[in-house]
């Protein structure tokens, strides 16, 4: 299975994040979830045909660790996707910022024709 794959399910993507706190071994990886042991299992045995885990065996027990270099085709793909597309960019910020400004101008200026109206109005 590829990265984008295996990143797919949900229990993979928290497994992933509890493992980048640290090695673990499957009862540990089992006793943060909601599911079985041979299921945590069958999801570490996906992660690592992705390459994105690593099992070191000691004595009879076997720690799960993080791979993070496979994540780079994913980082690669979201940069790509992302980029010059930012929601707000600081083009817009100063966009807005000209548009306050300018209302708060247009505002002023109202109140004040309005003041000199109302003074010529109470002369006449």
């Amino acid at each position: 299975m590829d990265v984008f794959g295996a990143i797919a399910d949900p229990v993979r993507r928290e497994l992933l994040r509890r493992l980048v706190r640290g090695p673990a071994r499957v009862v540990d990886l089992a006793a943060d979830q909601s599911i079985s042991r041979p299921a945590i299992s069958k999801h570490l045995r996906i992660l690592s045909d992705a390459g994105l885990v690593r099992a070191e065996v000691s004595g009879r027990e076997r720690h799960y660790a993080i791979a993070v270099e496979p994540l780079a085709a994913v980082d690669e793909l979201l940069r790509a996707l992302t980029i010059d597309r930012a929601l707000i960019s600081t083009h817009h910020l100063d966009a807005l910022d000209t548009e306050v400004h300018r209302a708060a101008r247009d505002r002023r200026r109202g109140a004040s024709t309005s003041n000199s109206a109302h003074s010529k109005e109470d002369i006449a």
